[in-house]
Order: structure tokens, then C-alpha cells, then sequence
């Protein structure tokens, strides 16, 4: 250690040397000198601890070449930055890069702007210019986007950066100059196949007569005019005709793709510059083209598969943006740019717009295997799908609760007709037994006019036979014979009336003849019983089957009298009376029998319920399912004077 070292390492500790003139003795020398030695091991290990961490300082703060090293790229582009489909590559590159780069990157972006109009000065200047912006640090690759950018960094090479690598991406392979290319630069292009696109417009369009091509004026686009007239001019001869518009305004281009003639096409490649040298590649020259054009629009690059187009085979930038990353990435990471071949790109599947598809009356059925079809709108189930199945299942829910209810009217209504058929047939042999009951009363009522005519009969053959027939006499006795004969015709209508087996039928009827009717029937059969009726002046219109209405009328009145059997026959009275009780025609049925016990009033109207030895218990149940077929209702009650009374009552029928 020198004495330089042990003065910093004094200072670094803050403890100066000790003087050796300040030991005087022996043992203070030994002593001073055993001193010495230690302290000079601890500035050897300090020292060297010192070394250590200075050296790992070092290695820290060293950058990381693989990691932490920013990578510049300059993208070129051959027009505007806005132009497409260089716009679209361009932005499809940048992030593939930054997906798949390892480094950090810095790109930035320039713009070719004289490639519009070829100009060897205007070159010069811009070459000065970005050698000056890139003169502090080079970039460490340089990206040209398509065929001018391409060409110019080909051109330029040596007077911008000799030995910075190139990648000329998105370039058609007839565009670039193998002969200018260096062992640092690389080539992803595309293979423009426009046989190809021409087939798929006569695919989809088999009666085509006329092709518009719509291709610009700057020196890249009339390169393509030559192309399509070199190629497709022989292999359409006499076939399509093809229209270039390169050379006219873009204000005539759109007169002229409106009003193109039947079974024409459009093919829109780009439109950088027209035919007066104005720049249309940032002003959407497609959209505009597509709003006024007669005939479907055909494109190559899926850039421009945005609406206006009806598509097809087409390049596709997001799938050339991936190789053309990984190549870049190779490049910065030092491989030369030589030694990389990647196979020029070609266009992807097929695809096409539904929209523009149904606009020209394209059939899908015409399309090419392995095509896609965009942009089809959704169908109306697609799109409200659940709320169509849960109406679908309303309605079927609804639907079969209407059948339900239908099939259970169907059936009532079955049941209901059944009923009245069984409650007719009933009320037929209810009548039947009625009139076998007034069996003795109809023979007695008969037998009174057939023997008083029998008797008037033959008392007018003994006058005629006398020798001076008192002719009046004969009259009179006629007259009497007459007068029976239809009294027993009478007899004779009413019973078949009552016996006639009829089916139920609502009709109108006033409810006051009905009765009266009633009353004579009762009358002309006649029973050991006197029948009062009080029928009201009022009108009492109903709608009812007039036959079943009598049956109940008389079912009431035999049930009146079968009471009244034992009661003395002068009290033998039945009282019929009919009034109006505000929208009802009622009726009460009273006798003078001796009533009904009170615990049994409802029980009446129960079938086979009967206070007789040898009644069925039927009479009352039929007359209450006559009624209540009629809406209406029938009850009875004690009266306070003796007897029973039957109320029944029936709404009245509307005006």
C-alpha cells in the first residue's frame, strides 16, 4: 500500500498517523510497531471491499443490451400517411411489431410526398432532409410501404443511410428492382393477380359487356394501366370492353360511373391522383364513387371493404402485417435482411358484402368455395329471438287454454243439450202421468157431451118422424149437438197438446195467456175442486217453451189438489194469481191442504221426494229444472191462513 492509499484510507476513517518521534522507549516502539501492522491489514480488507462494491456499480448500471436498447424504425410511405390501403398496412404492421418485438420501439413515420408527379429535384430535397433529421442517430431499420416509397429508397440508398437495413414491404414483386437490392435488405411483397379479380366479376356477373377500371394518374397508377391493358386487353378481346378513366377529372370519372351502360361493372384500384393532377387519396374518392355508380363496385384490398364494395379475392393487411413484423424483428435482431425469404403474399379468401349482394341481385349461390359472407343483417329472429319465444309461447299458452275452454264449452254445451233432452223426455212422461191422473176426470168430462149428443140425437129423429116436425125444435137441438161436439173437441185438443212430445224452444209468450191457457186445460178436464185465478192487466212478456211452462202450471195445481184429498170438498178452492214485481212475471199456486212441514220446504223440490204412498217424487223436481232453465226461480211457503203457495217467478224479456 502506498502512502497516496494510506492517506485516503486515514481520511475515509478520520484517524490520522501517529508520529514516531512521539515513542520514546523501547516497549513504546514495540508497541507503536505491533500498532502499525494491524492497521495496516484493516486498509488492505477496507480497500478491498471498496474495489467490490465499486465494481458491482459498475456492472449494474450497464444497460441491457437485449432489453433495454430502444430500437428506431423509420415507415415510409409511398403517398399521404392517410392514403390507402398504405394507411391500413401501415397501422396493421405497427401492431404486429409491438406484439412481437422484444424491445422497446420508436417509429415514426414519413411520408413520400413527390410521388404523385415524379420529380428529381424535389427527390434531392427530401433526401437532404431526412439525412439531416437522422444524422444525431440513424434509424435501425427503415420500412417502405408500397411501390413509390419502395423505389425511392432503392434509388436514394447511398445517400441516405448505406448500412442501415431495409425492408420493402407491400410492394407487388413487379415493382421492385432486384438489381438495387443490398445484402441488409429484405422483401415481403404481394402478388397482384388481376386475372383472378377479373374472374370473380364475371363469376358473379356472367353477362358483363364492360369493365370500368378506375385507376389514377401519378407514375405508380399509370404503371398499372399499362399492366391491365397488357395482360387482360388480350385475354378479354371481343369479350369485355374495359374503360380506363386515368386521364379524365374526377368530376367527369363520376358522370361516367353513373351512367355506364347495362351489364357493366366497376374495378377500383386506387385513385391517388386524377387525370388534372389533384390529389383525391385522403378525400375517400371510393365513397364517393359508390353513391352515384350504376353497376357493382369490385376491389382488390380489404382495406377498401367497407360498404362500397361487393367484394371477393382481396389482400388482406392483417394477415401481410404479421410476416412482415416478424421479418423486421428478425432484421433488428441482426439477421441480414438476404438471407430471409418470405413468399409473396397473395390474396386471401374470398369475401363478400350481403348488403351490396342484395342491392345488385347477386346470387350467393354463385359465389366461389370457402367465401364469407359479411355483414348480413341479422333476421328478425335473430335479433329479438327470445322475445319471439316468449310470445310463441304466450300465444300456444293462450291458444291451448283457448282450446281447453272451447273443448270444455263444446262439452257443456253437449251436456247442457243432453240435459234438456232428458229433462224434455221426463217432462214427457211427467205429462204422460199427469194425464194418467186426470184419466177418470177426462172420461167423465167426455162422457157428459157424447151422451148429451147421443140424446139430442136421437130425440131429433123422433121429432123428424112425427108427422108435423117442429122444425125449430130440431134447431135448437142441433144447435146443442154442435155445441157438445166441441166442448169434446176441446177436451180432445187440449189433452193431445199436453201429451205431444215437443223439444225445448224459447219463444216469446206472454206469460198472462199462458196461464189462462193453463186454467182452461184445467177446466176441461175438470177435478172435484174450485180454481180461482187472478191474472194481472199488466203485459208480462217472457221468452220461454210454452208446453214445459204449462207442464209446471200443472204439476203445481195436481200437487195443490193431491193436498187438498182429505179437506172437506166445499174448502176445496186452488188460487192462481200473477202479478209484477219490477223485472220479474211471477206466479203463486195456493191451496187449503194442510201445508208443508216446515222442516221439509227445500226438500220438495228434491227428486223423489213425495208426501204420497204412490207418488214417484218427481212432479216438483221437474217443474224447478223447468224454471231454472228458464232463469228463473221457484220456492214455497206456508201460508198463515192454512195451505201451501208455490211462488214462481221469470224474468221478464226486454223490450
Amino acid at each position: 500500500m502506498g502512502a497516496d492509499e494510506a492517506a485516503t484510507l486515514d481520511a475515509l476513517f478520520g484517524r490520522p498517523e501517529i508520529p514516531d518521534e512521539l515513542i520514546a522507549t523501547r516497549a513504546g516502539r514495540m508497541a507503536a510497531s505491533r500498532t502499525s501492522r494491524l492497521k495496516r491489514l484493516v486498509y488492505m480488507w477496507v480497500a478491498a471491499a471498496v474495489v467490490l462494491v465499486v465494481s458491482i456499480g459498475e456492472v449494474a448500471a450497464q444497460p441491457n443490451e437485449t432489453a433495454g436498447h430502444r430500437k428506431k424504425i423509420v415507415v415510409l410511405h409511398s403517398f399521404d400517411r392517410n392514403f390507402e390501403p398504405g394507411s391500413t398496412w401501415s397501422r396493421e404492421i405497427r401492431d404486429q411489431l409491438s406484439r412481437q418485438s422484444p424491445w422497446p420501439l420508436e417509429i415514426q413515420e414519413q411520408s413520400l410526398a413527390t410521388a404523385q408527379d415524379r420529380n428529381d429535384a424535389a427527390d434531392a430535397e427530401f433526401v437532404k432532409y431526412l439525412a439531416a433529421l437522422y444524422a444525431g442517430r440513424p434509424p435501425d431499420l427503415i420500412i417502405a410501404i408500397g411501390a413509390p416509397a419502395a423505389r425511392f429508397v432503392q434509388r436514394y440508398r447511398t445517400d441516405l443511410f448505406p448500412t442501415t437495413p431495409m425492408l420493402l414491404a407491400a410492394v407487388e414483386l413487379r415493382r421492385v428492382e432486384p438489381s438495387l437490392l443490398s445484402e441488409q435488405d429484405a422483401v415481403v411483397g404481394v402478388r397482384f393477380d388481376q386475372v383472378a379479380l377479373v374472374q370473380n366479376i364475371l363469376r358473379l356477373l356472367p353477362e358483363t359487356k364492360a369493365i370500368a377500371m378506375i385507376i389514377g394518374n401519378s407514375p405508380n397508377e399509370r404503371f398499372w394501366v399499362d399492366e391491365q391493358m397488357r395482360i387482360l386487353g388480350p385475354l378479354l378481346k371481343n369479350k369485355v370492353e374495359l374503360i380506363f378513366y386515368n386521364e379524365r377529372p374526377f368530376g367527369e370519372i363520376l358522370k361516367e360511373v353513373a351512367s355506364l351502360p347495362p351489364h357493366s361493372a366497376i374495378f377500383y384500384q386506387q385513385l391517388w391522383v386524377d387525370g388534372a393532377g389533384a390529389v383525391y387519396g385522403d378525400k375517400d374518392p371510393l365513397k364517393r364513387i359508390s353513391e352515384v355508380a350504376n353497376a357493382p363496385i369490385f376491389t382488390f384490398d380489404l382495406s377498401h371493404f367497407n360498404g362500397e364494395v361487393v367484394g371477393g379475392p382481396m389482400f388482406s393487411p392483417a394477415e401481410g402485417g404479421r410476416p412482415t413484423a416478424a421479418v423486421a424483428v428478425r432484421m433488428l435482431g441482426g439477421e441480414k435482411g438476404s438471407d430471409i425469404k418470405v413468399p409473396p403474399i397473395g390474396f386471401s379468401a374470398p369475401k363478400y358484402d350481403w348488403r351490396q349482394l342484395q342491392r345488385w341481385n347477386i346470387s350467393e349461390s354463385r359465389l366461389p368455395p370457402g367465401s364469407e359472407v359479411l355483414f348480413r343483417e341479422p333476421t328478425a329472429w335473430q335479433r329479438y329471438s327470445w322475445q319471439i319465444a316468449l310470445i310463441t309461447a304466450v300465444i300456444f299458452a293462450q291458444a291451448g287454454l283457448i282450446l281447453a275452454l272451447l273443448n270444455a264449452h263444446r262439452r257443456r254445451r253437449l251436456a247442457e243439450v243432453q240435459s234438456r233432452q232428458r229433462t224434455a223426455e221426463l217432462v214427457h212422461v211427467n205429462r204422460i202421468a199427469t194425464a194418467g191422473e186426470l184419466t177418470a176426470s177426462i172420461a167423465h168430462e167426455m162422457n157428459q157431451p157424447l151422451g148429451a149428443i147421443m140424446t139430442n140425437t136421437e130425440t131429433a129423429q123422433a121429432i123428424l118422424k112425427s108427422p108435423n116436425p117442429d122444425i125449430n125444435e130440431v134447431s135448437e137441438i142441433l144447435a146443442d149437438i154442435l155445441r157438445d161436439d166441441r166442448r169434446a173437441s176441446e177436451v180432445i185438443r187440449r189433452m193431445r197438446s199436453l201429451l205431444k212430445k215437443t223439444p225445448f224452444e224459447l219463444k216469446s209468450l206472454d206469460f198472462n195467456d199462458l196461464i189462462r191457457e193453463a186454467v182452461k186445460l184445467i177446466l176441461a178436464v175438470g177435478r172435484k175442486v174450485e180454481l180461482v185465478s187472478v191474472i194481472t192487466p199488466d203485459a208480462l212478456p217472457i221468452l220461454g217453451d210454452r208446453i214445459q211452462l204449462q207442464q209446471v202450471i200443472l204439476n203445481l195445481v195436481a200437487n195443490g189438489i193431491d193436498a187438498m184429498k182429505d179437506t172437506p170438498t166445499e174448502d176445496r178452492v186452488i188460487s192462481i194469481r200473477t202479478s209484477r214485481v219490477e223485472k220479474f212475471a211471477e206466479l203463486s199456486v195456493s191451496d187449503r191442504g194442510p201445508g208443508i212441514p216446515e222442516d221439509k220446504l227445500k226438500e220438495v223440490f228434491e227428486p223423489f221426494f213425495t208426501s204420497k204412498a204412490d207418488g214417484m217424487g218427481m212432479g216438483l223436481s221437474i217443474a224447478r229444472t223447468i224454471v231454472e232453465a228458464h232463469n228463473g226461480q221457484i220456492w214455497a211457503e206456508n201460508q198463515s191462513s192454512g195451505g201451501a203457495v208455490f211462488h214462481l217467478s221469470l224474468p221478464l224479456a226486454s223490450s
